[in-house]
């Protein structure tokens, strides 16, 4: 979240940030926050002048008492005890001034970064990248959803029998493919410095909100009510969350992780042909990459996450294109957000794959991550990142459309070590 001393050091850039991402409450939003922020340190102030006043009157009790002066002791008994209840009062005032203030921060957006464009839907991104060839597919060519009923590779019937829509079940060469992508990406990663978690796919609250998934897509999770527990809309909740309330060595920056895991998204309200086959579900597999750096470091190291992201789509042969997202289309807790898309070429439209994204200081201010830098004083907040390398659904859509022949569907290099075939084929 936003700091209070940030918001006051930069109250018009801040409004005017969030109005870029159309958050329509911002001046009201911020106004609040002063207006909070100015309330609790006046009853702060007047909470430490009575805890003073109590602590002096006390010492002179005694003293008093001492010396005989009982009627004096006693009015001093009864200061302090006027004190306290005073200070009571005031106790439970500023807990409500602080708790007041955090929960109306949780409701606030980050401010985008300066390079994020105006705009305010998907039509209004700027494309900053694009790579490879559109595959010219003869007129007999079929949609994803098609072949895998025809190679036999997902059953999607299978999956609304066991649980609902939007669960599907691999199998045979589908369920090995999906494999070797996890294990292809996971690789990738492990090659370029990152060390791999495996976290729990269920998490508390304190990591929904230390992430900014709450309060923001608290009716995006699944939420086991019983426990109060959540499962992961992805791989970035739990690993982040391993650094909460964590105070970092400078020495150790940039930490890289990378995790894969199933993740859970309800996705209430959609429908329609854009989320047919795997173009949108319910429970769908990824590999996420992580990075804590120093604040001066993070927009470079956004960068090489970028190029991460964008060698495996070389590698995999898909055609690319990177996007930067607009004022009206970045997400809640992010500065800035690049979107990679493939080319699904039996759809003609572009998927999105992965979403690289730096949110500066806002996740390690709910987090309460720190670093230690090796010369000055004080702790300081790192900059938190993280990407998809790769989301599995729709890369294995446009490598299924993509890749089809009248012998069968071809596995791209990279691929073939980690599969044991080089195309799929029926029977």
């Amino acid at each position: 979240m936003l700091s209070v001393s940030y918001i006051k050091d930069n109250k018009d850039i801040v409004i005017t940030g969030l109005l870029k991402k159309k958050f329509k409450q911002a001046e009201e939003s911020i106004e609040k926050v002063l207006s909070l922020d100015e309330g609790r340190r006046t009853t702060q102030k007047r909470l430490d002048d009575l805890l003073a006043e109590q602590n002096v009157a006390s010492k002179q009790i005694g003293q008093l008492m001492k010396e005989g002066r009982r009627e004096e002791a006693e009015a001093a008994k009864a200061r302090v005890s006027d004190l306290k209840s005073e200070s009571k009062e005031l106790g439970e005032r500023l807990q409500q001034y602080s708790d007041e203030l955090t929960q109306l921060l949780y409701t606030i957006p980050n401010v985008p970064h300066e390079r994020v464009p105006e705009g305010n839907g998907a039509d209004d991104n700027i494309e900053v990248d694009n790579g490879g060839s559109k595959p010219a597919l003869g007129a007999d060519a079929l949609p994803h959803w098609e072949l895998i009923k025809e190679y036999d590779l997902i059953d999607f019937e299978l999956g609304i029998k066991i649980t609902g829509a939007g669960f599907p079940v691999y199998k045979g060469k589908g369920a090995r493919l999906q494999r070797a992508l996890i294990n292809f990406f996971l690789d990738e990663a492990l090659a370029a410095g990152y060390t791999e978690f495996t976290p729990p796919l269920l998490v508390n609250e304190a990591s929904g909100y230390g992430t900014g998934q709450l309060p923001d897509k608290e009716g995006q999770m699944y939420h086991a009510t019983a426990d109060n527990l959540y499962l992961i809309p992805t791989a970035e909740v739990p690993i982040t969350n391993l650094f909460r309330d964590v105070i970092l060595q400078e020495s150790e920056l940039p930490v890289k992780c990378v995790g894969y895991t199933p993740c859970f998204r309800r996705e209430a309200g959609s429908w329609g042909a854009h989320v047919r086959g795997l173009n949108r579900l319910h429970q769908f597999d990824k590999v996420e990459i992580v990075q804590i750096t120093k604040p001066e470091d993070s927009y470079a190291v956004l960068e090489d996450m970028r190029q991460h992201a964008t060698g495996l789509l070389k590698k995999l042969e898909l055609p690319y294109r990177a996007i930067i997202l607009c004022g009206g289309d970045i997400g809640f807790t992010t500065a800035l957000t690049y979107d990679l898309e493939v080319w699904s070429a039996a759809q003609e439209r572009w998927l999105e794959v992965s979403s690289v994204s730096n949110f500066e200081t806002y996740q390690s201010n709910r987090l309460r991550l720190r670093y230690k830098p090796e010369e000055g004083k004080g702790n300081l907040p790192a900059h938190t990142l993280n990407g998809s390398a790769l989301a599995l659904p729709r890369i294995m859509a446009a490598l299924l459309e993509n890749n089809q022949t009248p012998e069968g569907i071809r596995i791209p290099k990279a691929l073939q070590p980690y599969c044991g075939f080089e195309m799929i084929t029926k029977g």
